[in-house]
């Protein structure tokens, strides 16, 4: 991944006296560990597909959306095919009521998306008490009022679970019930349930909709419209799940489809 408008990198950034950096990036979204522990992140999303891997987790940042990363969590990022982003490092020794203290995804209004537009182009060394650092200011002050959206995958790390996952990835519109999904994992359906409560904190049905909508989204970044969407997940309907979505997330997918 390069960085285009300034010379800064994810290993420069720390370098930059100023408690917010901003920078644009462009092209091919290739594997990106993280590697330094002074800034927060937010890596904004104008188009293409980014997804993140946090401690256990899967996040899926779809076009108009944001993901943060609080300062020294480790993270793989990845992607594909070309991006268009925006990225906004604040060190962490400034102190900022509101921000999230854990890895989140969030909506971007389009003031919001203008503010982090705007501020990629001011100078690295900008004056934080000039009309540059004012443009800052606002900027975090909508950050800290952005709602906070989960699209959010919990991974389980036990043998039996991690295969479950892959055989519903590879066979998302296998409607198979609880039962016959244990049944094939060598396992009893109440083993099931309390294994998925344990390690990821939700029933089957909750855990298998998140899935889905992870899988939803991804399919609605690449073009595909509502009702091929729905059927590759197996649902009898569109209606059916343009339903399930909604109450998952909240909106509609046609929403991230636009």
């Amino acid at each position: 991944m390069r960085i285009l408008g300034k010379k800064v990198t994810w290993a420069t950034v720390d370098d930059i006296p100023r408690p917010v950096v901003a920078a644009s990036v462009d092209g091919p979204v290739e594997c990106v560990w993280s590697r330094h522990h002074r800034m927060a992140e937010l890596l904004y999303v104008e188009r293409g597909t980014v997804n993140f891997e946090t401690e256990g987790e899967i996040w899926i940042v779809p076009p108009q959306c944001a993901m943060w990363t609080p300062a020294g969590k480790p993270y793989r990022m990845f992607g594909s095919g070309e991006a268009n982003c925006n990225v906004l490092f604040i060190d962490r020794t400034v102190t900022i009521d509101g921000l999230p203290n854990r890895p989140c995804t969030i909506s971007i209004s389009p003031l919001l998306r203008e503010l982090l537009f705007r501020v990629t182009h001011v100078p690295e060394l900008y004056d934080p008490g000039g009309a540059d650092g004012r443009l800052v200011a606002v900027l975090i002050d909508e950050l800290v009022a952005a709602p906070v959206e989960e699209f959010r995958l919990p991974m389980p790390e036990d043998v039996r679970l991690k295969k479950l996952t892959e055989m519903i990835v590879d066979h998302p519109d296998d409607r198979a019930t609880l039962q016959e999904w244990a049944s094939r994992i060598a396992i009893s359906e109440r083993s099931l349930s309390r294994l998925l409560n344990k390690e990821v904190g939700m029933s089957f049905g909750q855990w298998r909709r998140q899935l889905h909508v992870i899988m939803a989204l991804r399919r609605l970044a690449t073009g595909k419209n509502v009702q091929v969407t729905a059927a590759e997940l197996g649902y009898e309907s569109a209606s059916s799940f343009v339903t399930m979505f909604k109450k998952t997330l909240g909106k509609s997918p046609g929403h991230y489809r636009a």
